[in-house]
């Protein structure tokens, strides 16, 4: 069975603290709810967690949905996106099957990249580990009005921002990732065809701008 891989890199720095960290914990589970009801995202999506703060660590390896469970995250410390990159780009290496002439390997990997701060890390380093995995689209997330859509451009042409980071809003980003990793997961199911880009997925919600 071919995958479809997904990583959510989660900002759990200090500035998080409050009703943005519990959002995005009931965000995910509201996001792996959604997706167990939907018939081919339980097939084929596999989701890791990825947290970062002063560190970046892989909380959730990549886990089928029906024996996802979410650990409990804390926020703390500082905006570590750099080692975040160069650690999804090693799991992507360790966990994701590449074809062969043999075998269909896993489909690219899904990344849907939430924070709320500026890097404090040497970011640049990390991404260009990062551009050197191959994935189906990345989506970059910048949650209210401190976080920079202009950099994590850099890092991908697929940015979204909110204006801020509260319970409502980024509750409403992570019912679209649930709506984009379930029309993805239908499309490589049905047409056996990866989606590229924003374009293909669900409109987001009001709350969500795209940054252009």
């Amino acid at each position: 069975m071919r995958r479809l891989p997904v990583y959510l890199l989660l900002d759990t720095s200090g500035s998080m603290t409050g009703e943005p960290i519990e959002a995005v914990k009931n965000g995910v589970q509201v996001m792996i709810s959604s997706l167990r009801q939907n018939p081919q995202a339980i097939e084929t999506a596999f989701i890791s967690i990825i947290t970062f703060d002063s560190t970046a660590k892989q909380v959730v390896p990549l886990t089928d949905l029906a024996s996802f469970q979410m650990v409990d995250i804390k926020a703390t410390g500082t905006t570590s996106l750099g080692e975040a990159l160069k650690l999804v780009a090693t799991c992507i290496d360790s966990e994701v099957t590449k074809t062969t002439a043999e075998q269909k390997g896993d489909w690219k990997p899904l990344v849907f990249i939430m924070t709320d701060g500026i890097p404090t890390d040497d970011w640049q380093s990390g991404l260009v580990e990062f551009k050197q995995r191959k994935t189906a689209y990345t989506v970059a997330c910048a949650a209210g009005s401190a976080a920079d859509s202009n950099l994590l451009k850099q890092i991908t042409e697929n940015v979204v921002s909110l204006d801020t980071a509260d319970s409502q809003s980024i509750a409403k980003f992570f019912t679209w990732v649930s709506a984009s990793i379930g029309v993805t997961s239908t499309k490589v199911e049905d047409a056996g065809k990866e989606v590229t880009g924003l374009g293909e997925l669900p409109p987001p919600p009001s709350e969500l701008n795209i940054v252009t």
